[in-house]
């Protein structure tokens, strides 16, 4: 038996954390709650935004977040846009803070 939660379990203990926080979120595209990928959105709310997405390192066997677009909020869409069209069971928060917070470099969320 696999050690890895759920999807949807992990999202919602992320927006639990989120909440915790003050930092409004919210899921735009809900995906495969056994095992979709999930991407992060985080909107600066000042026309600009970056998408996360969960990568495996093969060096080291960890998983990390990293950048899969960052610019112009509407690039940014057009980028989550185009990887739901080829992942349907992908999951897409979306996460809106001046300050760019979005919590995933903290302890539980890698």
């Amino acid at each position: 038996m696999s050690n890895r939660l759920t999807s949807d379990f992990w999202v919602s203990a992320y927006l639990n954390r989120l909440r915790l926080e003050n930092i409004p979120a919210f899921v735009t595209s809900k995906g495969d709650p056994t095992a979709g990928m999930v991407m992060v959105k985080l909107n600066t709310l000042d026309g600009q935004a970056i998408s996360y997405q969960r990568s495996f390192d093969l060096m080291s066997g960890e998983r990390a977040w990293v950048v899969l677009a960052e610019g112009p909020e509407a690039d940014v869409d057009e980028a989550i846009r185009k990887q739901l069209s080829f992942d349907p069971d992908l999951w897409v928060i979306e996460v809106e803070d001046k300050s760019a917070r979005h919590l995933l470099d903290q302890e539980g969320l890698a």
